[in-house]
């Protein structure tokens, strides 16, 4: 699978890359698995500590990424490094994704008021994430996030924060088809700088449709590569069959009413990609949780009646 990089492209002079470190160094907060790490590191720089909650997602990136972890709550990581039980050596980068649940459009369609305020709590671990940069000093930071993150008043706030450290801060919302990923995604990055106005990565000239990502595979999942497959019943089967390329739920309801769930047919608007067939000539839509179930998103086989 070809691997892409998101890490921003910073005009820095010999003597302050000098100044930041040999080699580039960072700290990944909220660090999930490791997709950003990786972009990074696929870049030339190298990783020195991660940072977050899930265990599974921690035993991924010390496996993958390969540097030590702190797998708990991120209050409790800055609480060691401002008491000094915990001393992480001079980075030059801090990195991060914040979680995005409270600002993704997603996220507040499903939840009710118990979750809502467990998001409005997380929108805030934002200022966790400048205490670590406050008390590391690092030359750059970078934090990816929904994009409308950019368009609340956390990020305001985060904003401001961050230029009172004294970083200039330039934020913009990238497309990832745009850099060669074969897939539908906007997502907004803040990148902050103590030296130089810094500069996002222009587009490339890479376009990478479903085909090239995925037509290597064997038509019946075999196992490698994670290409694993699900156990659909005979309905669900007789309802992907009704799916052209680029078709959608809507191609369901007409052929087979008979056998399109009742909520579907009372919904005669929006949700168009949900039970949506891939196109090997075109793009994948934004994978989100349980992409694996064609009923939450466009994720059947371009040809195969299977997720």
């Amino acid at each position: 699978m070809r691997q892409m990089s998101f890490a921003p492209r910073l005009r820095l002079s010999s003597e302050e890359r000098e100044e930041i470190a040999a080699p580039l160094t960072f700290v990944d907060l909220f660090c999930g698995c490791g997709g950003l790490s990786l972009g990074f590191m696929q870049a030339g720089f190298q990783p020195v500590f991660g940072v977050d909650m899930d265990d599974a997602a921690t035993d991924t990136y010390v496996r993958n990424i390969g540097c030590p972890v702190w797998c708990g709550r991120i209050e409790d990581f800055v609480v060691e490094l401002e008491t000094g039980r915990l001393e992480l050596p001079r980075v030059g980068v801090v990195i991060g994704g914040p979680p995005c649940q409270g600002f993704s459009p997603l996220g507040k369609m499903s939840a009710g008021k118990q979750r809502t305020q467990k998001h409005e709590r997380m929108n805030e671990l934002w200022r966790h994430f400048v205490r670590v940069v406050e008390l590391l000093g690092p030359q750059v930071l970078v934090t990816e996030n929904v994009p409308e993150f950019l368009r609340s008043d956390e990020f305001g706030r985060y904003r401001t924060s961050v230029e009172r450290l004294g970083y200039i801060v330039q934020a913009a919302v990238l497309r990832a088809e745009e850099y060669g990923v074969p897939q539908k995604r906007r997502r907004a990055f803040t990148i902050g700088s103590r030296s130089v106005p810094p500069a996002m990565p222009l587009p490339t000239d890479e376009h990478v449709t479903v085909r090239d990502a995925i037509s290597h595979l064997s038509a019946e999942p075999d196992g490698h590569n994670w290409h694993v497959g699900r156990n659909p019943t005979e309905k669900s089967l007789e309802r992907y069959r009704c799916i052209p390329p680029g078709g959608n739920r809507f191609d369901l309801m007409r052929e087979r009413p008979d056998i399109t769930p009742k909520c579907w047919l009372r919904k005669k608007t929006g949700t168009t990609d949900v039970f949506g067939r891939l196109e090997w000539d075109g793009l994948a839509c934004t994978i989100r949780t349980e992409f694996f179930k064609p009923e939450k998103g466009r994720y059947l086989h371009p040809e195969e009646h299977r997720p």
